[in-house]
């Protein structure tokens, strides 16, 4: 995905570009009469080290050899300081929009950052050509550019696919994959896996839908796997002539040396181990002093409160995969009724409350996949349980 603020070096070039004849009809001509001399491609960035790249991103490069006109196409700008942003993204409602830029500073971009750029060169005729010209010159319109952005249903990489489907003057088949099913949840780990932290907060979110299994374009949100679908799709002509939709493969951007941040040293397994740790060392004094720590009882419900408030949020979210995330049952905002009672020591339902939810919770584990280290948590959960049952009793 691309940060808007690196547009912005360029707007003297885009405003120049869109005033003059670059965008209009004699462009097109251009076209029609020199047909081999204008490539349409896909572009396929490989991720770097920032948070919004680790998924990849794809962009449509519009190249007219004769004339030298290079340009790129990239439905993932963005403006991260926009007010509330991450707020808006989480809860579905972020607006992307379409980015024109010269493919010499595109390219330069993802050198500086070391990742590699594959170049698919598609076979499309000089009327479809001429037809993705223009819708994408249409599309770039002020009053067209910007569109709700979904990361599984709408993104970057579909809006580039769905550009070229648009255009082609026949069927674009694709080769099925068979044997390649994998759910939403395990195809964001692959990008995850070197950010243990990245892969815990998406699992924190996604809900038991993302653990469904997927189709041959759903999988097609990531930009690897569309690039691997466009290699081998083939387009029927009308007259029932067939040719591959891709008909030359580059490295536009070799793959260069990547600066890799450290993050945080402790993996969510090994913070969760801490936690449970630090919860069988409380007991033990407990039961040493025969006593019940309410300071650690109200630090845990704040805990599963504050969690739960997130993914209570998320049910209202427009995003379908988070909707439904049963690890609210073990962190939701209900111990935010209780903690005045425990810090008094009054009698309440809270534990025998927390008991049937922390079940449910793992019972649930059986159809959702969990982030990292919950399953310790509710271990930790369910020692409270068990402390404050027994003095309760005594």
């Amino acid at each position: 995905m691309k940060h808007l603020e690196s547009i912005f070096r360029i707007t003297w070039i885009l405003l120049f570009a869109l005033s003059s004849k670059h965008l209009s009809a004699a462009n097109t001509d251009s076209i029609t009469n020199s047909k081999d001399s204008v490539e349409v491609a896909l572009l396929t960035c490989q991720p770097h080290e920032e948070i919004y790249s680790l998924y990849g991103h794809t962009a449509l490069r519009f190249h007219d050899l004769r004339t030298g006109e290079d340009w790129a196409f990239n439905y993932g700008v963005f403006n991260f300081h926009a007010p509330f942003f991450t707020l808006r993204f989480v809860f579905g409602l972020t607006d992307y929009e379409l980015g024109v830029l010269p493919t010499k500073i595109f390219k330069q971009e993802y050198r500086y950052y070391g990742s590699q750029v594959t170049e698919q060169v598609l076979n499309l005729t000089a009327q479809e050509k001429q037809a993705i010209w223009q819708a994408l010159a249409d599309n770039y319109r002020e009053e067209n550019r910007v569109y709700r952005y979904n990361y599984f249903y709408d993104n970057c990489t579909s809006r580039a696919r769905d550009m070229v489907e648009r255009v082609i003057s026949g069927q674009l088949r694709y080769q099925p994959r068979p044997d390649y099913t994998p759910t939403y949840r395990q195809m964001v780990h692959d990008c995850t896996q070197n950010h243990p932290w990245a892969t815990w907060g998406n699992d924190v979110l996604l809900g038991i839908k993302a653990d469904m299994k997927t189709d041959l374009r759903q999988q097609e949100f990531l930009p690897n796997n569309l690039m691997y679908d466009f290699a081998r799709a083939q387009i029927i002509r009308q007259d029932g002539s067939q040719v591959p939709l891709v008909k030359e493969t580059r490295t536009l951007v070799p793959s260069g040396v990547q600066v890799v941040s450290q993050g945080f040293p402790l993996t969510p397994t090994e913070c969760a181990i801490i936690l449970l740790i630090v919860s069988l060392l409380v007991f033990a004094l407990e039961w040493k002093k025969k006593q019940t720590f309410k300071w650690w009882d109200i630090l845990l419900m704040t805990m599963q409160g504050v969690m739960g408030i997130v993914l209570f949020a998320m049910i209202f979210s427009q995003h379908p995969t988070v909707s439904i995330n049963l690890q609210i049952l073990l962190f939701n905002p209900l111990p935010f009724l209780y903690i005045y009672k425990v810090y008094k020591g009054r009698k309440t339902h809270y534990w025998n409350l927390l008991l049937y939810m922390t079940v449910l919770f793992l019972l649930g584990g059986i159809f959702q996949h969990y982030a990292e280290g919950m399953m310790i948590v509710a271990l930790c959960l369910l020692i409270r349980y068990w402390s404050n049952i027994r003095n309760a009793k005594k």
